[in-house]
Parts: C-alpha cells; structure tokens; sequence
C-alpha cells in the first residue's frame, strides 16, 4: 500500500507544478479576476488549495495551533505557488520518508475547524489531501477556460503515469 501513496504524493507535487507553471504566465489580473465558482478567482482556489494542504501536514504533525496561510499573510502570485508547491513537497517527502503500513493504519486524532474531534487512520487524512487538491486543480481548470484560457497542461493521472522522465 504504501507505493500506491508515494506515487499519490509524486502526482500531487507534478500535477501542482505543471498547473501552476502555466497559471504563473498569465497576466496578473487574470489571477483576480472573479468568476463563478466555490471559490471565485485563481488566486483564492490556489490559496484554499495551500489551506488546506497546510492545515492536514500540521494536524498531521500534531500542531496544536494551526497557521493557516490565508490568515497570516497576504502572499503574492509567486509567493503563492511557491508555498503550495513547498508545501505539497512537505507532503511528499513525508510519505517517501516516514510512512509504512504500520503509520498508515495508526490513528490520527484531530479537531476541525469547529472543534469537534475526530479520530481516523492516517490513510484516510492523506487521501484525503490528495484529493482534494485534485478535485480543486479541476476548478482552477474550468477557471481558465470561463477566462478564456487555453495554455493549459493536462493533469490527470494517466499522465503522470505516462510521462518519460
């Protein structure tokens, strides 16, 4: 099980970059412009992403107070990508590093955003992160397109899968 994560990890970190290479050729304005969606600009879906992905590694590390990018700070674009792609590298040298089948099966007790607690296996919360940075690097996607966008690197799986190195 723990190959199936690590190559997860690897996917996120390539799929993050290659979508946000290309976001970072866009004109500034682009990144701000509102449009409909969960969250309405590039810039504010690339921040939750980075929220996310921040939030899960601290509570993961058993962080008792949660740094949370979008409340400590007001990063620019390149600021931005810098720290989801540090962050999403976080992710994936600590399941290359340190999980095994054991860590994966181990509980991971948390409290949300509400304080409510929660205990669920480590296997669970890095799926979760992963997926969801997937599910919203599709909205960022769909974004570009509503700007009429059309430089835009495909991300799937498969192609990760695919790549020659």
């Amino acid at each position: 099980m723990t190959h199936l994560f690590k190559q997860l990890a690897a996917y996120n970190v390539w799929a993050n970059h290659r979508l946000l290479f290309a976001m970072q050729q866009l004109p500034e304005n682009s990144w701000l412009q509102a449009v409909p969606s969960s969250f309405n600009s590039l810039y504010k879906t690339t921040l939750h992403i980075w929220d996310a992905e921040s939030i899960w590694w601290q509570r993961m590390r058993l962080h008792e107070h949660l740094v949370i990018p979008s409340e400590s700070f007001d990063p620019g674009i390149k600021d931005l990508c810098n720290g989801l792609l540090h962050q999403s590298m976080e992710w994936e040298n600590f399941v290359t590093d340190l999980v095994t089948d054991e860590v994966l099966h181990s509980p991971l007790i948390y409290a949300n955003k509400q304080g409510q607690h929660f205990s669920q296996p480590v296997y669970q919360v890095i799926l979760h992160v992963f997926n969801h940075s997937t599910y919203h690097r599709g909205q960022l996607v769909t974004i570009l397109r509503s700007l009429d966008h059309t430089n835009i690197p495909r991300t799937d799986f498969i192609d990760y899968t695919r790549r020659k190195d």
